[in-house]
């Protein structure tokens, strides 16, 4: 093996955390700092986290972060449009249902581009942005469901090939398969 490559390995052997020294490198934050402390972690697949490091006294809050709503869009009209009702409301809200665009990117197509820009201006640029994102969203989520369907088929069909091993007619039947 080339020197560069055991360098390389051994920088990526010395850079993987685990789980343990994830869970220690908190409680020492915590006993270090002496006072309290926010430390925010994110994470998109909170279903693959070990039960281990969300446990009470690890996490003491749980906020999701989800996708804008048609009540958050309001407030953010408010905030930044100074707009509290508006004829594109009605257009927002539906495809706000339909789609999965986060506050930052609502907030993103809201600021005004230019001094020139009102209000109007800014909902209809969120529309198009929400209409451009409406066909990605139905693609993604056809994608994600034919992954999980084809991940629940591999998973049934090794269960499928697992063998009682203490079953002798197994055995021999596999070995008859094997030969063949």
């Amino acid at each position: 093996m080339a020197k560069e490559e055991e360098e390389e390995e051994e920088v990526e052997s010395n850079s993987k955390l685990t789980l343990s020294g994830l869970l220690n490198f908190i409680d020492r934050i915590w006993l270090a700092t002496g006072g309290e402390r926010i430390i925010v972690f994110t994470t998109n697949y909170v279903e693959k986290l070990d039960p281990a490091l969300i446990r009470r006294g690890h996490r003491d809050k749980h906020i999701e972060l989800s996708y804008c709503s048609f009540e958050a869009f309001k407030v953010l009209a408010r905030n930044y449009l100074d707009v509290h009702s508006h004829e594109l409301f009605a257009t927002i809200d539906r495809l706000l249902e339909e789609t999965n665009m986060t506050p930052a990117d609502v907030v993103q197509n809201l600021l005004p581009k230019s001094l020139i820009e009102d209000a109007e201006i800014c909902l209809k640029s969120l529309i198009e942005a929400l209409e451009t994102v409406k066909p990605e969203a139905r693609i993604k989520a056809e994608e994600e469901g034919r992954l999980k369907m084809v991940k629940e088929k591999q998973e049934a069909a090794q269960e499928d090939v697992k063998v009682d091993e203490s079953s002798p007619k197994v055995k021999e039947s596999c070995m008859e398969v094997v030969k063949h």
